[in-house]
C-alpha cells in the first residue's frame, strides 16, 4: 500500500511544481532549503522571498503587453502596487525595481511615498493613485505631495465633499479620478459598495463639481469589485456597465483618458490552483476595444492595482508540531508552536486557506489531523485544505520533530495581525527572515525581525519603561550565503 506522505502528495497533485520540490525527504520552495532555515533560525518563523515579487510584476506586464499587441490596442498599461497589501520597505524596494506605480489607501501611505521619493525610488512622474475615504490628514498629505511637485498624483474621489476639501489645500491645478460604487454579488449583505459614487450619479457629479472647475481635471475612472477579476457572469456584467459609464463620460470630458480596473487577481491558494491569467487579460482588453469602438471614443490607458498578486506568493510561515491530542475516537489535534489567529489572521477572520504541506518526513506514513494554535480561543484552528475538507500530515512522533509550512501568505497577514504590537493571548510575533538572490543567483537570507520579547510586550502595555532601542523589532545582520 502507498501509505507514505510522499505517496499521498503524488496521488493528490501534480508534483513537483514550479516552486515546490523535494530535497531527499524535505520540501524546497523556489530552491530554498526550508529545513536549513529552521536549523538556523528555529520555528516558528515567517519568511519573504523577495524575487517572487519582481517575477509576478514582470509576468503581468508581459501578459498585458501581449494582449495590447494582439488586439491592436492604442492605450498604454500602468502597473500600480496596492501598498496596503504589505507596506514593508523591503517589499516596496523590490517592487519599485520594476518601473511601477503606487496606489495608496490612507494618510500615512503618503509619508511612505515621500520617504521613497527622497531615496530616488519614486520620481515626480510616478503615478500615485490615492484611493480611500479622505479626511483631514489624508487630504493634507495628498495636497503636500502635489504641492511639492508630484505631477501624477491622482486622488480618486470617493465622496461628494472631497473635491472642495482638496481644492482648499492644493495650490494650483490638480488631476482627479472618480471611483465607481460597484454593485456587489447577490450573496452579499448589501447591494452597492460603500466606496465611490453610484453609476447613475457619476455624470451629474462631473457636471456639477468638475466640468466648470478650472482647477480640476478629470483623468481617471476607477472600477473595482470586491470578488476580484474572475471569469464569471457577474464580473463581465459589471465591467460592461463600467465601460458604458466611461464612454458616456468620455464624450463630455475630453481630459478623461484612463480606466483603472483595480486589483483582484487571484493567487495560488492550493496545489490544484488553476487560473488563465492570459485569457482574462486578453478578454478585458478585447471588451474595452469593442465597447469604445461601438461608442466611437478612444480607448483608455489601463491601470491596475495588484496587491495580493504582487506580494502574496512571496510569503511563507513555518511551524513546529509541539504535541498531539487525541480528543475523541476520530479527532487528533496537532498543536503548532504559534497561533493562527495572530500569525495568519485571515484563516480566522475570513476562513481563508493557504497552501499547506509538511516540510520534513515525507517518507513517513501519514494520518488525518486537525491543526490547533496556542491561544485559548476556540477559533484558533485550521481544519481543511482549499480542495478538500481534511488535512493529512506525517504521523506525529514525539522523538521525530515535524515541521509544516504555509505558503503564499505574503499579503495582509502582518498588517492585520498587528506586526510588532500586541497579539491575542500575548503570543509573540515570530521571527521574520528575508530571502533574496545575490548577483550570482545564490540564495541569501538575513533576519529582518527577531521574535517578540516579553519586555517589548510589557512595554506596550505600560508595565515597564522600555528604552526605545529595545522596542525596535528590526535587526539586519549581514547577508549569509546558503
Amino acid at each position: 500500500m502507498n501509505t507514505k506522505y510522499i505517496d499521498l502528495i503524488d496521488q493528490t497533485y501534480h508534483f513537483p511544481q514550479a516552486e515546490f520540490n523535494l530535497k531527499e525527504d524535505t520540501l524546497t520552495f523556489h530552491d530554498i532549503d526550508l529545513m536549513s532555515l529552521v536549523e538556523e533560525y528555529g520555528a516558528p518563523l515567517k519568511f519573504t522571498y523577495l524575487p517572487k515579487i519582481s517575477d509576478n510584476i514582470q509576468r503581468a506586464k508581459k501578459w498585458f503587453a501581449e494582449a495590447i499587441e494582439k488586439n491592436n490596442y492604442k492605450g498604454t498599461y500602468n502597473y500600480c502596487y496596492c501598498t496596503k497589501s504589505s507596506h514593508f520597505k523591503h517589499v516596496l524596494n523590490e517592487a519599485l525595481k520594476n518601473d511601477i506605480h503606487i496606489e495608496t489607501s490612507s494618510a500615512f501611505d503618503i509619508n511612505i511615498v515621500e520617504k521613497l521619493k527622497a531615496e530616488g525610488k519614486i520620481t515626480n512622474q510616478t503615478y500615485v493613485v490615492c484611493n480611500g475615504f479622505k479626511r483631514d490628514q489624508y487630504i493634507q498629505n495628498i495636497a503636500r505631495l502635489i504641492n511639492n511637485g508630484q505631477e501624477n498624483c491622482i486622488p480618486v474621489i470617493d465622496n461628494y465633499e472631497e473635491i472642495s476639501l482638496l481644492s482648499e489645500e492644493i495650490n494650483g491645478d490638480f488631476k482627479v479620478g472618480i471611483r465607481i460604487a460597484s454593485e456587489e454579488e447577490p450573496k452579499f449583505e448589501f447591494y452597492t459598495s460603500r466606496l465611490g459614487i453610484g453609476y447613475k450619479n457619476i455624470i451629474p457629479f462631473y457636471e456639477e463639481q468638475i466640468k466648470n472647475n478650472d482647477k480640476v481635471e478629470l483623468k481617471m475612472l476607477h472600477f473595482f469589485i470586491n470578488t476580484g477579476i474572475r471569469d464569471n457572469a457577474y464580473y463581465w456584467n459589471e465591467l460592461v456597465k463600467c465601460l458604458k459609464v466611461y464612454t458616456r463620460l468620455k464624450k463630455i470630458c475630453p481630459s478623461l483618458d484612463s480606466l483603472n480596473i483595480g486589483g483582484g487577481f487571484p493567487i495560488k491558494n492550493s496545489m490544484a490552483f488553476e487560473y488563465d491569467y492570459e485569457y482574462m487579460i486578453d478578454e478585458i482588453i478585447n471588451q474595452i476595444n469593442i465597447t469604445c469602438a461601438e461608442a466611437e471614443v478612444p480607448v483608455p490607458n489601463i491601470f491596475t492595482e495588484f496587491g495580493s498578486f504582487t506580494v502574496g506568493e512571496s510569503g511563507g510561515a513555518i511551524y513546529e508540531i509541539l504535541y498531539q491530542k487525541q480528543q475523541n475516537d476520530r479527532e487528533k489535534w496537532n498543536m503548532i508552536n504559534s497561533s493562527f489567529i495572530t500569525t495568519l489572521p485571515d484563516t480566522w477572520a475570513i476562513s481563508k486557506r493557504f497552501i499547506m504541506m509538511a516540510i520534513n518526513r515525507w517518507n513517513d506514513e501519514y494520518e488525518r489531523v486537525l491543526l490547533g494554535g496556542l491561544t485559548c480561543d476556540s477559533d484558533d484552528y485550521y481544519n481543511s485544505e482549499q480542495h478538500t475538507n481534511a488535512i493529512y500530515l506525517p504521523k506525529y512522533k514525539k522523538e521525530k520533530p515535524l515541521y509544516i509550512g504555509f505558503f503564499n501568505t505574503g499579503a495582509y497577514q502582518e498588517s492585520i495581525g498587528g506586526f510588532g504590537g500586541l497579539q491575542h493571548c500575548l503570543i509573540p510575533s515570530p521571527k521574520h527572515v528575508l530571502i533574496d538572490k545575490d548577483e550570482h543567483g545564490n540564495i541569501t537570507h538575513k533576519l529582518f525581525s527577531a521574535q517578540q520579547t516579553s519586555e517589548q510586550l510589557l512595554g506596550i502595555l505600560g508595565y515597564e519603561n522600555v528604552p526605545v532601542e529595545e522596542k525596535k523589532q528590526t535587526q539586519q545582520p549581514e547577508l549569509s550565503n546558503k
